[in-house]
């Protein structure tokens, strides 16, 4: 029940149609990014690329590319885990229907990892520069490990009853780092292991570190799940695999995943910490060079039949959005325990999941209410923000469930149709300032600094949108074209940003009670109005990307009342470039014309690139 190992998934894979070999040599500078990035937006099979330049091992990709290859992988136990997840929930469910939860207890004792005296890990050791490059984008700073599993154990509570396993970025090479003696860990805040790092910290020793590379394909999966702090992803691992995790135990240092395929050992030095980056993040713009804490590698292992797996990220949608699904599929029915009236929470992955929260909520405490207005959502908005890494939400809309029954959180035209009907710019917009959000969003005023904003709609529509621009429209020299994107949603064309840039207020000053514009409740500045409109996955990724609440939000005829800022006429975000921004990602065309000849007639990648 379950793969044991990374092998026994890509035979399985193989078997059933769903992988595809590729037989040329590819280069693990570019190419095999681009070639996973091709594939994945054509909805391809996983890859197995035999013939790696510079390097002994084969590589593996694509695995997680669809959820329907996600449900293949995961056949036999997802269904149990989720019933899991009901019984955490709502325990009683298993008195009404206990034949539907009976084969559930046995995949919680799977939940318990199962310390071992030997595995395949120990088959063989190697150096760091024998593993595979990968290099995904131009000027990312060196090769990265894109799918590790990095394990820490609290230095107070030793065990994996309270380790942590979670996926964060590994330089293997460049910058100042030792070859061969030093690589890279970047993580984000809000992560857990930051809880380990800072105990390490505090009494002054190093913390042990394994990274574990491949191993059974429940391991990538459990490092992105969020869990609560306290419960290994080890556990949730053995659940989905429907056995229990093999840990080789060390007579020094942490424990081995049996089965990886191969594992980095280490330690970081509290005192010690190296510029990392830049690397092509999943916002779709690098994230740049800053320091971050060391590892220094005591030994790299790996088995016999080792198979490197791998994964790309950029602009959305990339493979990580098959996780983000399975993960909502997964913990969803949890949400209105953990956040009482709170509905569904979606974050939006084609504005980089963190920038974009859209949440349906309730408002049941004043239900004789002749109007509804949002009160009981601002209560559900800050447990939202203060959730985790639903924390690092920089915009948060959020509606309430019972103005319409049957809105469906997923269909972003219809919600933010829902919201625009209904929202009052004067009292409805609710600023945090000066706080934290994604490491990796360069849109704030700092490293991991910016703001947030609450827009809460409640009640009957106050308005209707405009399904089209109306005629008539004058604007200052600056602005040059309007689009409109959705809906009562606007993009407008403005010259490029430069600090003092005070086009937004121009644009509020011009539109007058009778300006044709008046009506469009959504107004964005935008470097260019075509391609923001194009598509809904444009329009969201230049909206929420590009802008710091606090700094980029203006709107007509706007004011201060008692510290509340609103405005009566339309909303204004200046979603445009600033010089402060990070460089969004390009691809080589060099390696675009390689990458076609290798999907030409008689090669392996034909009808798939």
């Amino acid at each position: 029940m379950g793969y044991r190992n990374l092998r026994q998934c890509v035979d399985d894979l193989e078997k059933s149609g769903q992988l595809r070999r590729v037989t040329e040599e590819v280069d693990p500078y570019l190419e095999v990014a681009e070639i996973q990035r091709r594939v994945y937006a054509n909805g391809g099979p996983a890859l197995y690329f035999e013939r790696v330049k510079g390097c002994p091992f084969p590589l593996v990709s694509n695995l997680y590319g669809t959820p329907d290859r996600i449900r293949f992988l995961f056949r036999d136990s997802l269904e149990l885990v989720k019933r899991l997840v009901e019984l955490k929930v709502e325990p009683a469910v298993a008195l009404r229907a206990p034949w539907r939860y009976l084969r559930a207890f046995p995949v919680a004792w799977a939940m318990q990892p199962k310390y071992v005296s030997r595995g395949p890990i120990l088959d063989c050791e190697s150096t760091l520069d024998q593993l595979p490059q990968m290099t995904s984008w131009s000027r990312d700073g060196g090769p990265f490990i894109t799918l590790p599993a990095v394990y820490t154990e609290h230095p107070a509570q030793p065990g994996w009853q309270k380790s942590n396993l979670g996926m964060y970025r590994v330089q293997m090479a460049g910058n100042e780092y030792q070859p061969n003696r030093q690589i890279g860990l970047h993580y984000q805040i809000h992560r857990s292991i930051g809880v380990h790092h800072s105990a390490a910290i505090d009494r002054g020793e190093v913390l042990k570190v394994n990274i574990f590379v491949g191993g059974p394909p429940t391991i990538p999966l459990a490092a992105v799940m969020p869990l609560p702090e306290g419960l290994s992803e080890l556990t949730f691992a053995g659940a989905l695999s429907g056995h229990r995790m093999r840990l080789v135990r060390q007579s020094a240092g942490l424990p081995l995943l049996a089965e990886a395929d191969f594992c980095i050992c280490g330690t970081i030095d509290p005192n010690q910490q190296l510029p990392e980056g830049p690397f092509g993040d999943h916002l779709g713009y690098y994230s740049l060079t800053h320091d971050f804490p060391v590892i220094n590698v005591d030994r790299v292992l790996h088995r016999k039949d080792a198979i490197w797996p791998f994964t790309v990220v950029g602009r959305p949608p990339q493979e990580d959005t098959s996780f983000g699904d399975i993960i909502h599929e997964i913990t969803g029915p949890a949400i209105p325990s953990v956040l009482p009236g709170v509905k569904a929470v979606h974050a939006v992955d084609e504005a980089g999941v963190h920038p974009l929260l859209l949440a349906i909520g309730s408002e049941r405490y004043v239900p004789y209410a002749a109007q509804r207005r949002p009160q009981e959502l601002l209560t559900q908005a800050n447990a939202i923000l203060g959730q985790g890494q639903l924390s690092l939400a920089k915009y948060l809309l959020i509606v309430a469930g019972q103005d319409n029954p049957d809105l469906d959180i997923h269909n972003m035209p219809a919600f933010f149709k829902h919201l625009l009907e209904r929202i009052d710019w004067t009292t409805d917009l609710h600023f945090q300032t000066n706080t934290t959000i994604d490491t990796l969003d360069y849109s704030g005023h700092g490293f991991n600094a910016g703001s947030k904003v609450v827009m809460a709609a409640a009640g009957e529509p106050r308005r209707s949108l405009s399904t089209e621009l109306p005629s008539g429209i004058s604007l200052p020299n600056q602005f040059s074209d309007a689009r409109l994107c959705l809906p009562g949603i606007c993009a407008i064309q403005a010259q490029k940003y430069e600090p003092g840039n005070t086009d937004a207020n121009q644009l509020a000053s011009a539109i007058s009670p009778e300006h044709p514009l008046r009506n469009i409740p959504l107004l964005l500045l935008v470097d260019d109005a075509q391609f923001t409109a194009r598509t809904l996955a444009n329009f969201l990724w230049v909206t929420f990307t590009r802008s710091n609440p606090a700094t980029d939000i203006h709107g007509v005829d706007s004011s201060i009342q008692d510290k509340h800022w609103g405005c009566q006429g339309p909303l204004i975000i200046d979603a445009r470039i600033k010089p402060h921004h990070a460089p969004p990602l390009v691809e080589d065309p060099e390696v675009t014309r390689r990458v076609d000849a290798l999907g030409a007639k008689g090669k392996s990648l034909f009808g798939l690139v």
